[in-house]
C-alpha cells in the first residue's frame, strides 16, 4: 500500500520508476532506429568521398531523414531519454546538417573561384559606390592642394612630421630630391614594407568600417586621407619635381590607391544599403551589400600586400622615373583590366546596383 511520507510525497518504488522509463526509451529507439541507421550509413558514405556506394532513392531521403533525425532529438531532449541515445542523436545530426547544410568547397576551390571572377564580379555589383567614393577622393585632392597654396601653414596641419620625412615647404629642390631617391640594397626593406601596409590597411579597414554609420564617416575619411596627398603633390609640383613625385607615388600608388578606392565603396555600399534599402527591410538589404562588400574587401587585403611588396622593395630600388612609371602602369592596367573584363562566375550571387 502506497502511503505518504513526512515530505508529502509518495512512496513510489524506484527499480518500477526506472523500468517504465527504460521501456520508454526502448520503445523509442526502436520505432526510429532504422531511419538513424540510413542516415548514419549515407552520412559515413559522404564524409569518405564514396558518392558511388549511395544508392539515388538513398541520396533523395537524405533531406527528409535528415529532419527525422532532428525531430527524434528534439523529443528525446523533452522527455529526457537515456544519455545513450541523446548522445547518439546529437552526435548523428551533427553530421548529417554539415552534409547538408554545410560549405561544399575547399580553401583552395573558394580561393580559385574567388580570384577567377568571384572578386572581379562583388566589384563591378559595386560600380556606383566606386564612382561615389572616387568623386570624394579627387575632391580631397583638391582640397589638399588648394589649402596649401592658399597658406602653407595648412601643410604642417595636414601633413605630420614623422610622414613628411623632410619634404616641408622651405625645403630646396635638391633635398626633396633627395627624399625620393632609392637605396642600393634590400637591407631594412622588410621591416619598412611591413609597417606600410599594417598602416595602409588600418586606413582600408576603418573606411570600410565606418560605413556601418550610413557611410558618412566613409567619405570624410577618405577626403582627410586624400588632402594630405593634395598636400604633398602642390609641395613637389611647386618645387618642380612633380614629375618624379608622380613616378615615386605610382609604384605603389595605382594598387594602394586602388584599395583605398575599393575600401572606401565598399562602406558606402553598405551604408547606402541601409539609407536607401527600397523594397527590403534595413537588415535584409544591409545583409546582401556586407556579404558582397566583405568579398570585396577580402580582395583589398590581398592589394594591400602587394602594395606594400612594391613600395617596401620596388620603389626603393627602382630608381629612375622611367622604370617606377613603368611599374605603376603595369599594376593599373592589370587592375583595371581584371576587373572590368574577368569573367562572371555562374554561381556568382551578387546583385548589380545600379
Amino acid at each position: 500500500m502506497t502511503g505518504v511520507n513526512l515530505f508529502g510525497f509518495n512512496d513510489i518504488d524506484p527499480p518500477a520508476d526506472i523500468s517504465a522509463a527504460s521501456l520508454r526509451s526502448d520503445r523509442f529507439r526502436l520505432e526510429r532506429e532504422v531511419d538513424w541507421q540510413r542516415l548514419e550509413q549515407i552520412v559515413e558514405a559522404l564524409e569518405k568521398n564514396r558518392l558511388g556506394r549511395i544508392a539515388d532513392d538513398d541520396l533523395l531521403e537524405l533531406p527528409v531523414l535528415y529532419r527525422k533525425a532532428a525531430s527524434s532529438l528534439a523529443v528525446a531532449r523533452e522527455t529526457s531519454l537515456d544519455a545513450a541515445t541523446l548522445s547518439y542523436l546529437e552526435a548523428l545530426v551533427r553530421r548529417a546538417w554539415f552534409q547538408v547544410y554545410g560549405p561544399r568547397t575547399g580553401l583552395f576551390a573558394w580561393l580559385r573561384h574567388f580570384l577567377l571572377g568571384g572578386w572581379s564580379a562583388s566589384v563591378r555589383d559595386i560600380w556606383l559606390d566606386i564612382c561615389i567614393a572616387l568623386f570624394v577622393m579627387v575632391a580631397g585632392t583638391v582640397v589638399g592642394w588648394l589649402l596649401v597654396a592658399s597658406d602653407r601653414e595648412w601643410y604642417y596641419a595636414l601633413v605630420s612630421a614623422d610622414m613628411a620625412g623632410g619634404r616641408q615647404p622651405g625645403a630646396t629642390a635638391e633635398e626633396l630630391a633627395e627624399t625620393l631617391k632609392g637605396t642600393e640594397g634590400a637591407e631594412g626593406l622588410t621591416v619598412f614594407a611591413a609597417s606600410l601596409f599594417s598602416n595602409n590597411s588600418g586606413v582600408c579597414i576603418l573606411a570600410f568600417a565606418l560605413g556601418f554609420c550610413f557611410g558618412t564617416p566613409t567619405m570624410l575619411l577618405l577626403v582627410y586621407n586624400m588632402t594630405l596627398l593634395g598636400a604633398m603633390l602642390w609641395l613637389f609640383f611647386d618645387a618642380g619635381l612633380g614629375w618624379e613625385f608622380a613616378a615615386w607615388l605610382s609604384v605603389h600608388g595605382t594598387t594602394e590607391l586602388f584599395a583605398i578606392l575599393l575600401s572606401g565603396a565598399a562602406g558606402l555600399h553598405i551604408g547606402r544599403s541601409m539609407a536607401f534599402p527600397g523594397s527590403r527591410s534595413i537588415l535584409s538589404s544591409a545583409a546582401a551589400a556586407g556579404k558582397r562588400s566583405a568579398q570585396v574587401m577580402a580582395g583589398c587585403v590581398l592589394m594591400l600586400v602587394i602594395a606594400g611588396i612594391l613600395e617596401g622593395y620596388a620603389r626603393q630600388l627602382v630608381d629612375t622615373s622611367f622604370g617606377r612609371y613603368a611599374i605603376g602602369g603595369v599594376m593599373l592596367f592589370f587592375w583595371i583590366s581584371y576587373f572590368a573584363f574577368a569573367p562572371r562566375p555562374r554561381d556568382h550571387d551578387g546583385e548589380a546596383e545600379g
